[in-house]
């Protein structure tokens, strides 16, 4: 929060919001905060049961909170059913990046031939864009962007300082690509003589949907021959990686350090946790849920929860059960041996 940050009735919120408010509606404020760490000028939240033991003591000029908890809120409540999704919209009201581009081509950008820029494009310092490129309606590269040629980019989208966007890539409108992600990148495809390695030439594209957002120092590579294709509305985390002609459905979120390997396909509303790994050539169903660290080898056909691997233990009991594991096909085989006996007998 800073002294120039916007300032906004409790009022307005509320009308923003389509929120109840509780309490005087006229107080202004400037800013969002934790229950502990709000003062009188910032707005907090209250989304999970666990922080209910911070809202007496809270500091906030007003919490935003499910109507159930407003009786225990000592100061004006802004009520909503959902306010976890209440507070998502509120933080855009507050973002300091909002409405601060200034449209135009900065004088040390380079432009290619033949590229389309529409209404109040930014272009920023040292970025490059390639021949042939369309840019829609509000469209920002930042500082050191690089989109390659023939590239389309649709209305509202945003590429953070440094983003690479190689040629004949498609992505849609109000996309966020975080800085360092690479997408359109030469998928691993390479064929083995014996002897060494020859390259295969990755002819495909990547398509992008709307509403798309990839973390910082992601990559998303294009397909060997067909496109790799993300859906609508799919939402990716730092250091993830994403290889050739994979296809991932609408609404999925993958959480940091996913690896998908090639070829896979991933159904609609799909999660998949932190370190989560997808082997190549697989089919994952609609409305999978996969935890973390899982490793995910054969396809899964029924929605649900999956997970693979084992917790935290102590060292010691982890030896001790590693040991077991080596040794579980030969205690299944005498198992199976004494059932038969026991038959028999």
């Amino acid at each position: 929060m800073t002294q120039d940050s916007p300032t906004l009735t409790l009022a307005e919120i509320a009308a923003h919001l389509g929120a109840g408010l509780q309490g005087g509606g006229d107080r202004r404020v400037r800013g969002l905060a934790t229950l502990r760490d709000a003062g009188p000028e910032q707005v907090s939240f209250l989304a999970n049961r666990a922080y209910l033991k911070d809202l007496p003591g809270t500091r906030a000029a007003a919490v935003l909170l499910h109507p159930d908890h407003a009786g225990e809120c000592p100061t004006v409540c802004l009520t909503l059913d959902n306010p976890y999704l209440g507070y998502a919209e509120l933080s855009r009201l507050f973002d300091p990046l909002a409405g601060r581009d200034t449209p135009g081509v900065h004088p040390t950008a380079v432009v290619g031939e033949g590229v389309s820029l529409g209404e109040g494009v930014a272009i920023g310092p040292q970025a490059v864009v390639e021949a042939g490129v369309q840019l829609g309606d509000g469209v920002v590269v930042g500082p050191g962007g690089v989109v390659g040629a023939d590239t389309r980019i649709g209305a509202g989208s945003r590429l953070h300082a440094n983003v690479t966007v190689y040629h004949g890539v498609l992505i849609g409108e109000r996309a966020i690509l975080h800085s360092g992600c690479v997408i359109g990148g030469d998928g691993f495809g390479f064929a083995h003589d014996g002897a060494g390695w020859h390259k295969i030439a990755q002819l495909g594209g990547v398509v992008l949907g709307d509403d798309v957002e990839v973390g910082s120092c992601s990559s998303i590579d294009r397909g060997a021959l067909g496109d790799t294709v993300i859906g609508n509305d799919v939402k990716i985390d730092s250091q993830v990686q994403i290889a050739h002609n994979v296809q991932i459905g609408d609404h999925c979120a993958l959480a940091g350090c996913v690896g998908i390997a090639g070829s896979t396909r991933v159904g609609r509303h799909c999660m998949l946790g932190g370190g989560v790994g997808l082997s190549g050539h697989l089919t994952i169903c609609d409305g999978v849920q996969v935890t973390g660290m899982s490793l995910v080898t054969n396809s899964i056909h029924e929605p649900g929860v999956y997970s693979s691997g084992t917790g935290a233990m102590h060292n010691a009991q982890w030896r001790r059960n590693a040991v077991r594991f080596k040794q579980l096909d030969e205690i299944a085989r005498r198992l199976s041996r004494l059932e038969k006996a026991g038959r028999g007998g």
